[in-house]
């Protein structure tokens, strides 16, 4: 099989965008078993309801779904399994510290894959109140609006 190049992303947990504040981005390795693998290549993967934690020094990944693979028959695991991110013990040191303070959390914003490897972007995020959320789509529907404004312009 030939060896593949770029970025492709598979999955993103647009909600988490909305509901949360990212103040970074963190990539990450995924241990997974083959029909996981082939489940994610075909996209069926939600991160919706997905979140993370550090547990016993390792960091899981909670509440991401990965359809079971049509071919797998008994090879398939529960879709809803913890399945463990691959960072360096450093990383999760810094990200533990981060998530002891009020408020921190972790959040899978995407999933993808580089080279070939299934990677998972996992955010550092603090929740937004009702108001951030406001502001938020009013900011983005003005900035529809001066885009709009400057297009028809340019006709």
């Amino acid at each position: 099989m030939a060896h593949q190049t770029g970025i492709r992303v598979i999955a993103q947990n647009r909600k988490a965008f909305h509901d949360y504040f990212v103040e970074e981005k963190y990539e990450c390795g995924i241990a997974l078993f083959g029909t996981e693998v082939k489940s994610i290549r075909q996209g069926r993967v939600n991160l919706k309801e997905g979140w993370a934690q550090i547990r016993h020094g390792e960091v899981w990944v909670e509440g991401m779904h990965i359809s079971p693979y049509e071919q797998g028959n008994q090879f398939n695991r529960d879709p809803l399994r913890s399945k463990k991110l691959l960072l360096h013990r450093s990383e999760i040191r810094k990200l533990n510290a981060e998530v002891d303070r009020q408020g921190y959390t972790l959040i899978p914003l995407e999933v993808y894959l580089k080279e070939g490897r299934v990677k998972l972007q996992l955010g550092l995020c603090k929740g937004k109140q009702a108001h951030d959320k406001r502001d938020a789509m009013a900011k983005r529907d003005s900035d529809r609006e001066i885009r709009r404004a400057l297009r028809d312009r340019q006709k």
